[in-house]
């Protein structure tokens, strides 16, 4: 897939979930997405913008266009900001609008500000915003209102067509005026879009009203845009916030973490003081001691923190571009929710839009699929198979006879069908070819045996011993599509404790038969009880 517009090309190579990997191209440059930008103040450099090249590998970074000009002015003008950053990659000047919520305002206006990023020629460009931040709704409707008028004031005021420019999208907490801010940018000549405001939310840990406004978001913005989320940066959330569609983030935390001497991994943050071993294969932590680190000067310490902290950080990127080419996005997702309580919260928030990333995700892979808990349950291969089925059985002639299997966790095995088949057809005798036989597979529920090479039915690794929530769940779904139907419902199960499990309780109604579903040969075997089954049904 290719969109493209005058300034800009986002190309998509691979996808999973909603995360995607892609390419960028501006007039001048490309990039792969998705891709986290360095914050580089240039008046305070901690790693040089050459550093980042040579030794991180980084081909983007984002820059303060109203810092630079207050400490640089007509210098950057004439050099221009590759020159003066030294740093041949792709450049993202921001506007100053981060200063003006931190600090209420600064001095300049859009035009002025505009004019200069002009002048310095980044590849990329953001208008001056208004960011919402914790307002109330009465003042985010403002920073809305205010940012739509800049974003067509700068549509006027731009001359060069070789820049790529952001429109940011504020509303902030406020999901009402975030769609309509959303909807609006969308509809200006804007090839990249960004979320605006999520710091505040980031830095209190409200990582399910992050995943609230990313998603809204995403729900009124074309596909053909790539998504900036500003402030984004630390290694335990991105691969969140790329399952969910963003594809470029700007962050100054490698930096500002190793001036607080604070040690960032993909669990969350450890303090240094606390640490007698560093946790990580990169150079800062092959070649030092957390004692030596310790002893060393602010200045260096902080260096070197920050050089593990961006190691961390575009390691983490690595590992989400693997876990999309390999279809695993999700399973990334389940075990980095268990590193705070706040993420397992965001990842439960995601079963709310379960229907909009089903719909917006791959509907087929070539491997099976990993199934850890209640909250696989919300995955989008689940979601959509469980979709086709209760389409499937709508078009079943009703009401029927229904012969359900119980069968271990796991693929059903071809013993298993086979026996089965053999167990419904002494069972059931000459009705059984207008039955309809069906197997309980979790988490899925009941699945006719014809579905059972469907995919994801025979590709699902699960454990054994399967929580309660999540036969509970599966039960449930199951007794809503029998009850579409309209049946006679037959249960035969292989006596195992697994099975037994299922059976508990009043979950299932009609008569209950135990067979041995793996063994060769099932002629005769507990015969006494199929013909006493089958003569209290006749009757």
């Amino acid at each position: 897939m290719r969109f493209q517009s005058c300034e800009a090309a986002f190309e998509v190579k691979h996808k999973d979930v909603l995360g995607r990997i892609g390419y960028l191209t501006t007039c001048r440059k490309r990039i792969e997405t998705p891709t986290l930008l360095p914050v580089i103040n240039p008046s305070k450099l901690v790693l040089t913008p050459k550093e980042l090249d040579e030794k991180f590998g980084v081909r983007a970074l984002i820059t303060n266009a109203y810092l630079v000009k207050k400490r640089f002015g007509q210098e950057a003008i004439e050099k221009g900001i590759h020159r003066l950053l030294d740093f041949e990659g792709l450049v993202v000047t921001d506007s100053g609008a981060y200063q003006a919520l931190r600090y209420g305002r600064i001095d300049m206006q859009q035009k002025e500000i505009l004019d200069f990023q002009e002048a310095i020629h980044p590849d990329v460009g953001v208008i001056l915003d208004v960011p919402t931040g914790n307002s109330d709704a009465n003042q985010a409707k403002l920073t809305v209102e205010e940012t739509i008028r800049r974003a067509d004031e700068a549509v006027k005021l731009r001359r060069r067509k070789d820049i790529a420019w952001i429109g940011p999208i504020q509303g902030g907490t406020h999901l009402d005026l975030l769609g309509f801010s959303a909807r609006e940018m969308s509809k200006r000549p804007y090839p990249i879009l960004a979320l605006g405001s999520p710091t505040v939310v980031m830095e209190r840990y409200r990582y399910r009203t992050l995943v609230d406004m990313i998603v809204t978001t995403k729900m009124n913005i074309p596909p053909s845009r790539p998504l900036h989320l500003f402030g984004a940066g630390h290694p335990s959330m991105l691969s969140f916030a790329v399952a969910l569609g963003c594809d470029l983030f700007d962050s100054a935390a490698y930096a500002l973490f190793a001036y607080e001497d604070r040690y960032m991994t993909e669990d969350g943050t450890l303090k240094l003081e606390n640490m007698e071993y560093l946790p990580c294969g990169c150079p800062t932590c092959t070649k030092s001691t957390a004692s030596e680190l310790k002893s060393l000067g602010p200045d260096e310490r902080a260096r070197r923190l920050a050089s593990h902290n961006l190691w961390a950080t575009l390691l983490e990127i690595k590992k989400i571009k693997q876990a999309i080419c390999e279809g695993r996005l999700w399973e990334l997702l389940e075990r980095r929710s268990r590193a705070h309580p706040a993420l397992l919260e965001a990842f439960r928030a995601l079963g709310k839009y379960a229907g909009f990333l089903e719909r917006h995700s791959p509907s087929n892979k070539s491997h099976g699929i990993f199934y850890y808990g209640i909250e696989s349950i919300y995955r989008p291969e689940i979601v959509r198979f469980r979709k086709r089925l209760d389409r499937y059985t709508r078009g079943i002639a009703k009401p029927c006879t229904i012969v359900l299997f119980t069968q271990p966790w796991g693929q059903p095995s071809e013993a298993f069908m086979e026996n089965a088949k053999a167990v419904a057809k002494r069972y059931l005798g000459p009705s059984y070819k207008d039955a309809l036989t069906m197997a309980f597979v979790p988490p899925l529920g009941t699945v006719p045996m014809e579905l059972l090479d469907v995919y994801p039915v025979g590709k699902i690794a699960i454990s054994s011993d399967l929580d309660e929530e999540t036969i509970y769940e599966a039960v449930k779904f199951s007794r809503k599509i029998l009850a579409k139907i309209g049946h006679n419902l037959i249960t035969i199960t292989d006596g195992s404790p697994q099975a037994e499990k299922i059976l508990k309780g009043r979950a299932w109604p009609g008569p209950k038969v135990t067979a041995n579903l793996f063994k060769e040969d099932i002629e005769g075997y507990k015969q006494n009880t199929f013909e006493r089954t089958r003569e209290k049904i006749s009757s």
